[in-house]
């Protein structure tokens, strides 16, 4: 039994290392350096310290599918890598396990992605995952963790708990959405308030009436990004009035 597990272990550490060395096989100084800029890696930006390898979404998305029967513990370490592309590689992999598992994968990935949430740090990590496994895994259960979420003093925090409602607005449950929005109007973050905006828009395309009641009762408290995220489908004339509230 211990050379099994020894062996088991083997296999483990070769596909973390094996997808490690596809990574830096694939990766483009030029593209790295590009991805530094856009995602406001310098001092005092929101993705301070953050690492490229430079690589592009769809080579990504290659891996993932190349390497989704890691184990969590490997997922585990590539979640703490200061590699972007380690970490969007990671929560790629959870998301695709969790659609495909049974109850007790889906609450392993779940903890997991809880406990992680100082490593789901850009804007990227949060849209790609959030609702996929935070908004799915409280569909029928207790929301609470949510409210929570919205709460904390992290920004990926706060937006994990905002993107995770796209799941029930993609349902027609609006509910959450505008709840988690009221609390966070009067958040200091630019992405917390264009990720409130962005639910805002995707709630319109789908029930005009409901977005405008909240608008109405919050548009004048509202910060502008957060507005013009939030009305930008809406007619010229539309929006020209909801911008004159605020």
């Amino acid at each position: 039994m211990p050379q099994q597990r020894a062996t088991r272990n083997e296999q483990r550490s070769l596909g973390l290392a094996t997808l490690r060395k596809d990574l830096r096989t694939a990766s483009t100084p030029e593209h790295a350096r590009v991805a530094q800029s856009f995602f406001k890696t310098a001092p005092g930006q929101y993705g301070e310290g953050d690492r490229f390898l430079g690589i592009r979404v769809p080579v990504i998305r290659t891996f993932v599918r190349k390497y989704e029967t890691l184990s969590l513990q490997d997922i585990d370490s590539l979640l703490d890598s200061p590699w972007h592309e380690e970490r969007i590689v990671a929560l790629l992999i959870l998301v695709r396990r969790y659609e495909r598992g049974d109850n007790t994968d889906r609450d392993a990935i779940y903890d997991l992605y809880l406990r992680k949430t100082a490593r789901i740090n850009n804007w990227d990590l949060v849209d790609c995952s959030a609702p996929q496994i935070v908004g799915v895994h409280l569909r029928d259960r207790d929301r609470a963790p949510l409210y929570v979420l919205a709460k904390s003093p992290a920004l990926w925090e706060r937006r994990i708990a905002m993107l995770a409602t796209l799941h029930y607005i993609r349902e027609g449950d609006f509910r959450d959405a505008f709840a988690i929005a009221a609390l966070l109007l009067d958040d200091r973050q630019d992405l917390i308030h264009k990720a409130t905006g962005w639910m805002l828009r995707e709630i319109g395309n789908r029930d005009r009436a409901a977005e405008e009641r909240f608008l109405r009762k919050h548009a004048a408290r509202m910060p502008r990004t957060m507005l013009r995220y939030a009305i930008e489908k809406f007619p010229a004339a539309l929006r020209r009035t909801y911008l004159e509230i605020r």
